[in-house]
């Protein structure tokens, strides 16, 4: 091992040089001198001579020997320590520099390979720089940034997309696409995943998949005109579609409740101007018609003006503390005539001991609410049928004795409403007209969106259960304890 390693070295190599040189130059002058030893000597003189020429012959292996290795303390030392620098620089050890020992062409090559690993240094910590300002941009990105390569590997993606992507996963997809079960590219990602590895130019689409909607935007990344892989930024635009949806239908919805009394208030306004009341009676009717109308534009502006007041945050609420028991009553009682003469039971059931109270609320706001909601269920109820109103403690938080809230039942017997429209029915102007149609006092098509900004203000909760033929249910939970309720929300 040894004998190899002195053979594929420099020193090895020179020694051997020098050796086999000396040894031919002994050679022959062996040939030549030997005979002329044996001739022009005695032989006591001639074997002198002979041991003289051995003994000259091994006085220059030794000094061949001994310049072999002051050669390698003077030309392989240095590039050995650059190989070992070497080797230290491949193991991530970009400070690692080799001494400079002389001015000569090994000197030359090591302030090069210093040189040269200063430049490697600077590259690498800038490429590592520029590798974690780019890891910090993406993991502060809302947007899920996903990047596959030519087969549909997922070879980097930030937080976002790895939640993205293993919510897709954990989805069961049909086996409609045989390609597909080899892929890491979801099935929603796949069509334009597939148009632009082929035809490697940008791609954006909008992905409407069970109920969300995803904007894509996918870049191909390519490498000598060849397309090695796709990179796409999914952006969550669920709630913007519903925001812009709910927005064309609050204008239409809204340019529509208006339209309708203006142009009553018109057109009864245009007949009395005509002079087609031909009795005070048929005058004062036209006059009755107009101001209703009026009333009802007027409610509809004042509704308006509420919900945007209380969704900017410019209502401030009377907090202090309420009679939960003292409100349902008199509520009820309020509605107690209007449901006898439309001949449907109106009960209460609250609790008798302990009565209900909240410490800090504004009473208004919820009988407001309790208004709105007893109102909607008398238009939406049948003669003999019944609507509760009911009351009690809620359940109690873990480790706390009392009771944290106190919930509020409105029960009617009406039609019902539909589930696929359940999840509307707090939006302004929401009327589900397959089951629960307007009476003649129809309201604004606001009270439902009042009630729940009133009830989310109060930091409580409301909730609606419905079906078809049975009923519907609405369920308001408010906190008994608001400060703590606050405080509780703060630290969280």
């Amino acid at each position: 091992m040894k004998l190899g390693w002195l053979w594929r070295s420099v020193v090895g190599k020179l020694w051997m040089t020098i050796i086999v040189l000396v040894a031919v130059v002994l050679l022959i002058l062996g040939m030549f001198l030997l005979q002329y030893i044996d001739i022009n000597f005695q032989d006591k003189t001639s074997h002198q001579v002979k041991v003289l020429f051995i003994v000259t012959g091994i006085i220059g292996f030794l000094l061949s020997t001994f310049f072999a290795f002051f050669l390698s303390s003077k030309i392989t030392q240095p590039l050995i320590e650059m190989k070992k620098a070497a080797a230290s620089i491949s193991g991530g050890d970009y400070e690692t520099r080799v001494p400079i020992r002389s001015t000569d062409e090994i000197g030359d090559l090591a302030h090069a390979f210093n040189r040269m690993a200063h430049d490697l240094d600077s590259l690498i910590n800038d490429l590592s720089l520029e590798k974690n300002h780019l890891a910090s941009i993406l993991r502060s990105m809302s947007d899920a940034v996903i990047t596959f390569d030519a087969e549909g590997n997922v070879t980097m993606s930030n937080p976002p997309g790895d939640k993205l992507m293993a919510h897709w996963n954990s989805l069961d997809w049909e086996a409609d696409e045989e390609s597909h079960s080899l892929l890491e590219v979801p099935k929603p990602l796949l069509e334009l995943f597939g148009r632009v590895i082929a035809e490697g130019v940008d791609s954006s689409d909008k992905i409407h998949f069970l109920s969300g909607v995803w904007s894509v935007v996918m870049a191909p990344l390519k490498s000598n005109d060849s397309v090695r892989g796709a990179v796409a930024v999914v952006r969550d635009v669920t709630e913007e579609f519903k925001l812009e949806k709910l927005r064309r239908d609050f204008v239409a919805n809204v340019s529509h409740e208006i339209r309708t009394p203006l142009s009553m208030m018109q057109g009864y306004s245009e007949a009395l101007l005509d002079g087609f009341a031909d009795s005070p009676e048929e005058r004062d009717e036209l006059v009755q018609v107009i101001h209703d109308e009026s009333v009802r534009m007027g409610r509809l502006v004042k509704d308006l003006l509420d919900l945007a007041r209380m969704e900017a945050g410019h209502t401030e609420l009377k907090l202090m503390p309420c009679n939960i028991d003292a409100l349902a009553r008199r509520v009820h009682r309020k509605f107690m005539a209007y449901a006898k003469e439309r001949e449907i039971r109106l009960q209460c059931e609250l609790p008798e001991s302990p009565p209900l109270h909240v410490q800090a609320a504004d009473e208004d706001r919820l009988e407001q609410v309790l208004t709105n909601l007893l109102d909607n269920a008398l238009r939406h109820t049948p003669s003999g049928a019944t609507i509760t109103l009911s009351g009690e403690w809620g359940p109690q938080e873990q480790g706390q004795n009392e009771p944290s809230s106190v919930m509020l039942r409105i029960a009617d017997e009406g039609e019902g409403i539909p589930t696929e429209d359940l999840p509307y029915i707090f939006e302004r102007f929401y009327k589900a007209d397959k089951s629960r149609k307007r009476g003649s006092s129809g309201g604004t098509g606001l009270g439902l969106a009042i009630v729940k900004n009133i009830v989310e203000g109060h930091h409580g909760r409301i909730q609606v259960d419905s079906m078809i033929g049975k009923g519907t249910t609405f369920t308001i939970m408010l906190p008994v304890d608001l400060n703590h309720q606050l405080s509780k929300r703060s630290s969280s």
